[in-house]
């Protein structure tokens, strides 16, 4: 198996700190030298204690679930000697209140427009049984609790 590893960095950047009003910026930072500015969500925290420009974990977790998805499709439509010319999904994650009354994420949709390349058109019946595929073994979407419907937006 693999382990994988993120740097989450904060710093104080003046102003009391016992009066909860500081800044919740931060960094992310990944192996590869990628650095993520990242915050805590403005609709969880509004500035100028949040940073509306930078990723906010809700957004980081629905990112991750939406990217494993997209690039296990992928690789099942090569596999399978598909061609896909682009791929974009608009996935939102619901921060509602979970059985337990805490708030949670509590579902994910995933809304993938798929382009096949002019070669190899892709019908309907193909784009579900890939994304089916996908979702039964994407890592994230195996690791989470949170309901994730994937909703095909058609090519």
């Amino acid at each position: 198996m693999s382990e994988h590893k993120a740097v989450v960095e904060w710093r104080h950047q003046g102003g009391i700190f016992a009066d909860n009003k500081f800044s919740r910026r931060h960094e992310w930072h990944f192996d590869g030298g990628a650095v993520v500015p990242a915050s805590a969500s403005p609709h969880v925290l509004g500035p100028p204690m949040s940073d509306a420009t930078a990723v906010d974990p809700e957004e980081a977790f629905v990112a991750a679930a939406a990217s494993c998805h997209m690039l296990w499709f992928l690789w099942f439509a090569a596999r399978a000697g598909l061609g896909v010319r682009s791929y974009r999904d608009a996935a939102s994650g619901y921060l509602e209140r979970n059985e337990q009354g805490r708030l949670a994420i509590t579902r994910i949709v995933l809304r993938p427009v798929v382009e096949p390349s002019d070669a190899a058109p892709l019908d309907a019946a193909t784009l579900a049984e890939l994304h089916r595929k996908a979702h039964e073994h994407c890592f994230i979407a195996n690791s989470i609790t949170s309901e994730v419907t994937i909703e095909p937006q058609g090519t």
